[in-house]
């Protein structure tokens, strides 16, 4: 059984469900249908429309024509213990199945190495996730207990994840604080934005690390308060500065095949079994690194 967040509001159950759940809007009604979906413990009908205090509930220990199975792909393990692991993920892997994309994801992974169950579930111990071009740390549970503790500790903002990011634009302050409310974007579902329709509140704060003015661009630490779907993606934008390379929303197309500039440096956490503090942080990725000795090169050529 799994627990589905809600973080919007009068949209179809149905859709809701297909978009986070990755799935077509068909094997939803079926689910929901055979009454393998609960809204706030009760049964309703895939027309029913969602709000952002619903609990949904989905059985997700069901049969259809999608098998997740493991894969021999190696992973860069930081931590691990019989309750949790940490990952440094690489830029380019997708974290858990999607339509088209059944196999060479994170979970496959997992699922390959005996550090999660195989099956129908997409994201068995996915505790949070992060996008497919972006790099770097998070954390996978191993049971269900853990992984509802863990969920638990990021909604009571427990768990401090620190990001870099390469922008474009000259950032003029040292620090600052994001606030603003991201929802989908109604014109293009598979964006998000900052809106006040269907919002979730979403606060980002940053701090600039490394100014290049030859290239016109800044590379900043960003820290999560809540954790929305492409948040620092957003709030970058939205403020002028998107992430460099973002082809979702980026300023110019893509220059490279890396993808987003967007790396999870650290994670920081104390164990929910143990209590132990849990303190991983990474290096960037080497093609992150190479680019900003490029744009350091440059930099020192062009001072006058």
């Amino acid at each position: 059984m799994s627990i589905v967040e809600v973080d919007e509001s009068n949209i179809r159950l149905d859709q809701y469900l297909s978009e986070k759940l990755d799935m077509s809007r068909s094997k939803i009604q079926k689910l929901i249908k055979d009454g393998e979906v609960l809204v706030n413990d009760k049964k309703v009908n895939a027309s029913y429309l969602v709000k952002d205090t619903d609990k949904i509930e989905v059985n997700d220990d069901f049969s259809f024509d999608i098998h997740i199975e493991g894969e021999e792909i190696p992973l860069d393990i930081r931590y691990e213990d019989e309750d949790l692991l940490v990952v440094n993920k690489k830029s380019g892997m997708v974290v858990h199945p999607a339509p088209g994309n059944y196999s060479g994801t994170l979970v496959n992974a997992l699922i390959g190495r005996g550090s999660a169950k195989g099956g129908e579930s997409f994201r068995p111990g996915i505790v949070h996730r992060i996008d497919k071009d972006t790099s770097g740390v998070l954390v996978v549970a191993k049971d269900d207990i853990i992984h509802e503790k863990l969920s638990d500790m990021i909604k009571e903002k427990k768990i401090s994840r620190i990001y870099y990011a390469l922008v474009d634009g000259i950032i003029p302050h040292e620090t600052g604080t994001i606030d603003a409310p991201i929802g989908r974007d109604t014109d293009n579902r598979q964006k998000m934005k900052v809106t006040d329709i269907n919002a979730k509140n979403a606060i980002t704060h940053f701090k600039v690390l490394r100014r290049f003015p030859h290239s016109n661009q800044t590379l900043i630490e960003c820290e999560l308060d809540t954790g929305r779907t492409h948040q620092i993606r957003v709030h970058m934008q939205y403020i002028g500065y998107p992430v460099y390379n973002d082809p979702v929303y980026g300023r110019r197309k893509q220059t490279t095949e890396f993808g987003q500039f967007l790396h999870s440096k650290k994670i920081e956490f104390f164990h929910p079994r143990t209590n132990e503090k849990i303190s991983i942080e990474v290096e960037l990725p080497k093609e992150f690194q190479e680019y900003l000795e490029e744009l350091d090169r440059l930099e020192k050529e062009n001072k006058v």
